[in-house]
Order: structure tokens, then sequence, then C-alpha cells
């Protein structure tokens, strides 16, 4: 195996790892952000909105960049962009600084995440073989690691622990500066993508789009009602706080096989496969209305969907790294809506009964497969 692509394969891991890290650390540590600014609940939404607000335009604005004599540059840029608005949060005492670095922090997000999404992409192609759910475990496991870094420092302020995280994270991208500066290498010069950005089979890409929605509604619900739903079952806060983190264990560990799996069977049948078996482990668990029964189905959940992104982007870095951003989009619409539409539901019907759209979703997932990942190779 050629030096160059196992450079660019562990630059890549990196990069994923260092997302995770810097998106668990931002998430883990809001309450400290909401009461540093005295923000109501409705204050922290519009930053959470802005923030949303810059990634879908960062996501854009990669997807028209990452062309690949620039991806070097925008994984530089986005990562230490990332990096520098993090610390920049932590500082922020008023609701309209929050939504400035919150515009930015975004911003930087979507860019870092369609380079990374698109270089993955490449590697993968010249690699000739599946490698995009192992950088993808390395996002989970990144996530799994900021989390514990954040509760670890709870007594530490978050302005101390966003300027820590973000200088490590700008110290380690420039000390990795020339050696990314050579990810192009890992490009296969006879490259021949499916589409073309003029070309994009729409069709393809938005039914793509739909799905990775479909799924990362499922990643939002378990984010925002897992712990709600084991504690509505009358856990304690600690056995209640354990659920997302067995659905992250669940989505890593489905991460670390998931390129074995798809070279074995395919991308078609373990996304299928899998999404079968969310949907029957979230509705088990919550039907049987238990608390091991719920801890349980949201691991099994985990589990199911975690090779579904990484496949849906590597087919659609087949039509363009603007395919890769339109994806992207749809998906993180549906992570962003996904606990609101559950709540919505929930003050409708039960918790328990709003828990089973993201298992319905799942097993339209499955039966939509078929389709849209049909004649993708490795």
């Amino acid at each position: 195996m050629d030096t160059s692509l196992r450079r660019s394969r562990a630059l890549l891991t990196g990069y994923f790892l260092g997302l995770g890290v810097v998106m668990a650390v931002w998430g883990a540590r809001m309450p400290a952000v909401q009461h540093a600014a005295h923000l109501t609940t409705g204050s922290l939404s519009l930053v959470l909105l802005a923030a949303a607000v810059g990634m879908v335009a960062g996501l854009q604005a990669g997807g028209r960049l990452a062309r690949p004599d620039c991806l070097p540059a925008l994984l530089i840029g986005g990562a230490v962009a990332l990096a520098a608005a993090l610390a920049v949060l932590g500082q922020c005492r008023t609701l309209a600084s929050l939504l400035a670095a919150a515009v930015v922090f975004g911003a930087a997000h979507g860019v870092l995440d369609v380079a990374a999404n698109t270089g993955a992409v490449r590697c993968q192609i010249a690699f000739g073989k599946p490698i995009m759910s192992s950088l993808h475990a390395a996002y989970s496991i990144g996530a799994l690691g900021g989390a514990a870094l954040a509760a670890a420092t709870a007594g530490i302020a978050h302005s101390t622990l966003f300027l820590a995280v973000g200088a490590a994270l700008t110290a380690s991208v420039l000390g990795a500066g020339p050696r990314t500066l050579t990810l192009s290498g890992a490009d296969p010069t006879t490259l021949r993508p499916q589409g073309t950005d003029r070309d994009p089979a729409p069709g393809r890409v938005w039914l793509l789009g739909a799905l990775a929605a479909a799924s990362l509604l499922g990643e939002g619900a378990a984010a925002d009602w897992a712990a709600v739903h084991v504690h509505f079952l009358h856990a304690g806060t600690a056995v209640a706080a354990s659920a997302f983190a067995l659905y992250s264990t669940g989505m890593a560990i489905g991460r670390l096989t998931g390129d074995r799996l798809t070279t074995r069977f395919g991308a078609s049948a373990v996304v299928r496969a899998g999404a079968v078996l969310a949907a029957a482990g979230l509705t088990t668990g919550v039907l049987a209305g238990s608390v091991p029964a719920a801890l349980a189905g949201w691991a099994v959940f985990g589990l199911g969907l975690s090779g579904t992104v990484p496949c849906l982007i590597t087919t659609a870095g087949g039509h363009g790294p603007r395919a890769v951003a339109t994806v992207s989009v749809t998906g993180y619409l549906g992570l962003l809506a996904g606990p609101a539409v559950i709540g919505a539901l929930a003050t409708i019907t039960t918790l328990s009964t709003a828990l089973l759209l993201p298992a319905l979703l799942a097993a339209a997932l499955a039966a939509l497969t078929r389709h849209a990942l049909e004649n993708i190779a490795p």
C-alpha cells in the first residue's frame, strides 16, 4: 500500500477525531454557556439556530470549493477556524457576541465536514476498499472522548476548557499542516466520478439526502430524548444518562466493524440489515416499557444505524463534492428538526408513541436502501 495513502488516511482520521471532540465539548458544556451569558431557553435556541445557519452556509461553500487542489486548505482553514470559534465562544458573555461567534463556529463546522468527507471519499476510492466507516468511527470516538473530557473537567470554567481544546486542536492541525498539503496525492488521476457538478444526478442525490435525514433524525432523537425516555421509566439520573452513552457505544462499535462488513456483503446489504436491526431494537425498547429493555433498545438502535451515513456519503461522493454538501445539509436538517418533531408529537400523544417515529423511519430506510445504493462500488 502506498505510503501517501496510509498517511492521508491517518490525517483524515485525525480530522474526524478532532471534529468529534470539539462538537462534544461544545454540546456538553452548553448549560455553562447559558449560565455565563444569562440566557433564557429561547435565547439559547437562537444561538443554536445561528450555529445551524452558519453550518448550512459552510456546507454549501465547502461543496463549491472542495476540489482536490483546494482540499488541504479547506481542511486546515476549517479546523483552525473551528478551534478559534470555540475559544471565542467560551469568552462570550452577551447574546449578541454569542450569535456572531456561533455563526462562525457553524460555518467552520460545515466547511470542515464537507472537506473531510470529500477527502475521505477520494481516499477510499484510491484504497479500492471501504474505509469510510472507520473514519466516521473516529468522529464517534472523538465525541465520546470529548464528552468524557467535559465531564472530568466539570469543575473548571468552560471558558478555560474551550480555550485549551481550541489551542490543542490548532497546534495539532498546524503541526500536521505540511503533511496535509500533500493530501491530494491520495487522489488517483484516473478517477472518473459517477456524476459531475454539472450533472449531479439530482434524483439519486435527493434520495440519499432524504435517507440521511431519516438516519440523523434518529441520532437527534437519541441525543435529546434517550435519557428523558429512560428517566420517564423511573430510572435514576445516572442510569438515564447512560442511555445516550450506550447508543454512542453501539454506534462506535458498528462503525469500527463497518468497513469489513461492507467489503464482504456490500453497502446496500449492510445498510438494509442495520436499518432493520435499528427499527426492531428501538421498537422493542419502547414498547417493552422497562429500563433494561429501553437501554438495550437504544444501544441496538445506535449499532443498527452506524453504517448508514458513511455509506450514503460514499455514494454521494461519486457525484462530486456538491452532492456531498447536499446530502450533508439535508441530513443535518433531520438532525436539527428531529428532537423538536419528537417533542411536538409527545405533547399530542405520549413520549413512547413519539419515539416510534425514528423506528418507522429506520424501517423506511431499509425499504429504500436498495434503490439508493445499488451498483455502488466500495
